[in-house]
């Protein structure tokens, strides 16, 4: 079984997760930095709308982005279909590029968002003082703007990768296999939880290597604060219409299209609404705001620990704690349900402690908490580069310590990255499907595994109406990001 995974299957496998990670980060830094940068720094016909707009394909889940995506454009799709008729024929879709063009246009918000809020506080400013010393606009940009956000966009495009490392729904909706498909197949195909162990080790090498990629990246990297007054735009003169329409097409594709789609089919089955569903949406959203405030309290604490106190037990702490995004979520479920049952029995069994940890939602938000801390990790981390040495000088010697200095002097620095952590630890958990499926506690059921019922079922069509309404849901948050970065701006 060792030898065959080393010949046959290991190989391709990590061929296939190669392109997929090389293309999806390639294709989410080009598309969301050139929209951040487009966004905050120029000036174009409806760059209002889309600086919100932009950020609404983070309410999508990956899976039901991609099955929209593959019925539109499919060889039997209805956009597919109507093209053929006027004698233009698509590429095929199910196929490596089809994959990584659906899973860029569905994970770069990730680094807009970041990217945004990085040249909105501090890009117009380093721009405006690179083109007084004499530099092109373009000049300005690659040698002023760029360098001073890549610490953000580097947070952005670790999560981009490691979404993109442990995304199972929308690779298997295009039969490509990766790690994490091999894992499902050894696991539930082979029965072998050995053969899936042993791909999820090589998996998990992946991910550290990540990380350790990241680490590297924002060493000896810095903040410098360029003033609090907003800077003018960049006007865009003949090429304003271009920078509208690129946007528009990005937003058709991301999100305008794929909702419209869902929206079709979930209309003939809107007589399924009913009191279920206020049940299912009060669930999902009580789990999402208690992982999101334990997870980013946990983030904070992991960075706060890194930054005050340097040294190998608080990076391998913080290393530890971030590499959980990129596991398979079913992955993790059985990597803490079962030993946690199983030392629950021994303590109950010997010492009569019951320590009521299975069953309830407290593993089921300590699982949330392992696989979304790189999230709110990113942003926090980035936010505590704006928290200089001066400023805590400064504050020493006006006698601001202790919890005023936490209120004075931190609060105001870290505010929007927490908040920008918690909206996005919040959207996450909203649309994660297998941690939810195999811990939540008896009859806690959500939109997410309301979803997997009607798929495994078959009733791919009436799964639209759950899906649409996890949309819905996942809209506000989307939207309270969107207004975190104009109050940035």
């Amino acid at each position: 079984m060792l030898g065959h995974l080393w010949q046959h299957t290991l190989p391709r496998v990590s061929l296939n997760t190669l392109w997929l990670l090389l293309g999806v980060g390639v294709g989410t830094v080009l598309l969301g930095t050139a929209l951040a940068a487009l966004v905050a720094l120029t000036d174009f016909p409806g760059r209002r709308v889309f600086r919100w707009a932009l950020v609404l394909p983070l309410a999508l889940p990956g899976y039901v982005f991609a099955v929209a995506f593959i019925g539109l454009f499919d060889y039997s799709g209805a956009f597919a279909t109507l093209l053929r008729e006027h004698g233009l024929m698509l590429p095929e879709i199910r196929s490596r590029g089809g994959v990584i063009a659906v899973m860029t246009l569905a994970l770069f918000p990730y680094v807009y968002l970041v990217a945004s809020d990085a040249f909105a506080s501090q890009g117009a400013r380093a721009l405006e003082a690179a083109r007084a010393l004499g530099m092109s606009p373009q000049r300005a940009f690659l040698r002023a703007a760029l360098p001073l956000a890549r610490p953000f966009i580097a947070g952005g495009v670790l999560l981009v990768l490691m979404e993109t490392l442990a995304d199972f729904g929308t690779v298997a909706a295009f039969n490509y296999d990766t790690f994490t498909s091999a894992i499902y197949s050894a696991w539930f195909a082979m029965f072998s939880t050995d053969t899936a162990l042993q791909i999820a080790a090589v998996m998990l090498l992946a991910v550290i290597a990540l990380v350790l990629l990241e680490a590297h990246s924002r060493r000896r990297q810095s903040f410098v604060q360029l003033g609090a007054v907003s800077a003018a735009r960049l006007p865009l003169g003949r090429w304003r219409w271009a920078a509208t329409a690129l946007c528009a097409l990005v937003f058709a594709l991301a999100f305008a299209l794929p909702v419209a789609r869902l929206g079709w089919i979930a209309a003939a089955h809107l007589h399924e609404l009913d009191a279920r569903y206020v049940e299912f949406v009060w669930n999902g959203v009580l789990l999402s705001a208690m992982a999101a405030a334990l997870t980013v309290a946990a983030a904070l604490v992991l960075a706060l620990a890194a930054r005050e106190q340097p040294g190998l037990l608080s990076t391998l702490a913080l290393r530890i704690g971030t590499v959980g995004y990129g596991l398979p979520g079913a992955l993790l479920a059985i990597g803490l349900y079962v030993p946690v049952t199983r030392a629950s029995g021994w303590l109950l069994d010997r010492l009569q402690i019951d320590m009521a940890l299975t069953g309830g939602l407290g593993l089921l938000l300590i699982a949330y908490g392992v696989r979304f801390t790189a999230v709110a990790h990113a942003p926090v981390s980035a936010a505590l580069l704006r928290v200089r040495d001066s400023h805590l000088e400064a504050a020493q010697l006006l006698g601001v310590t202790g919890l005023r200095r936490l209120q004075q002097v931190h609060w105001p620095l870290l505010r929007g990255g927490l908040a920008t952590a918690a909206l996005l630890v919040f959207v996450d958990v909203m649309k994660e499907m297998p941690i939810t499926l195999m811990m939540r506690p008896f009859g806690w059921n959500t939109l997410a595994t309301r979803v997997f019922e009607l798929t495994n079922e078959g009733e791919w069509r009436r799964a639209a109406l759950p899906a649409l309404s996890i949309v819905a849901v996942g809209l506000i948050p989307v939207l309270l990001l969107t207004r975190r970065a104009r109050d940035a701006a």
